[in-house]
């Protein structure tokens, strides 16, 4: 990780900007056994990765033809069945379990149909929620969040916006014991295209509410932007009309599915 960002206290609902990039995930995956915090510093959210993280089975995988691996269509039904039940792999999977989803993603991206797709961002750009990523908090970390105790984390969130280059990442959280208060972490960053298949992501803004949301993630403000802030490359590596995959510069993976209405 990268040098801890030390910020005077932020006030409640107060937006903070642009400073030092905070280390990261929805990164994610941060965003990748090929890519950054999540796949997004050798493969960033939205970007290309180097092949050396690729392993050699994706490489197997692509010299086969579509018709003996199955179509697209069954290797999304068997990813998202897999996923089922561990909470986006955000407080860990076993390695079992891991390497099987790895090896879907694979398969998956060995037959991209969007094998360019900062060409077609039409296929990028709206909503998606995070269904699995490679991104942990595990151990002190979510302790000191409060994750093993009164808080609960919700959907993760982004929003594409492709005419202002704009990427919003919307982070719920449930708080028990307060009337089931609700809340969210927004990270605003601005993305640039830079290559066929990778964008650049940087870090614009960040804000929590309601303000005894923010009360309660002050002191940990910056582990917590640590681990979402979306900061660095990411690979496209796989994109269709209802699934997006990424990688980031972390060698995180990122899988999230679209929605089809505004879910914030």
């Amino acid at each position: 990780m990268a040098t801890k960002l030390v910020r005077p206290p932020v006030p409640a609902q107060h937006v903070v900007p642009p400073t030092t990039r905070v280390p990261q995930m929805i990164t994610t995956h941060r965003l990748i056994p090929a890519a950054h915090h999540h796949p997004w510093t050798q493969c960033r959210r939205f970007g290309d990765c180097p092949s050396r993280f690729r392993s050699s089975y994706t490489t197997k995988v692509a010299e086969q033809s579509s018709g003996l691996v199955g179509d697209n269509k069954e290797i999304k039904a068997d990813l998202y069945q897999i996923v089922q039940g561990i909470n986006r792999g955000i407080f860990g999977v076993p390695s079992t379990k891991r390497s099987e989803i790895e090896r879907l993603v694979e398969l998956l991206e060995s037959q991209n149909p969007t094998p360019d797709p900062t060409l077609n961002l039409d296929k990028v750009g709206g909503w998606w929620k995070l269904v699995y990523s490679t991104v942990t908090i595990l151990g002190s970390k979510r302790t000191k969040l409060g994750l093993r105790d009164f808080i609960t984390l919700g959907d993760l969130l982004q929003n594409i916006d492709l005419v202002k280059g704009k990427a919003v990442n919307v982070i719920k959280f449930n708080v028990r014991g307060l009337n089931l208060l609700n809340g969210q972490l927004t990270i605003g960053a601005s993305f640039k295209i830079a290559s066929k298949s990778r964008v650049i992501i940087n870090y614009d803004t960040s804000t929590i509410t309601p303000v005894q949301l923010m009360n309660m993630f002050r002191k940990n403000y910056d582990l917590l932007l640590s681990i979402f802030n979306p900061e660095g490359w990411l690979e496209i590596s796989y994109v269709d009309d209802s699934l997006r995959i990424g990688r980031d510069n972390e060698g995180n993976i990122f899988i999230l599915e679209r929605l089809e209405d505004k879910m914030v």
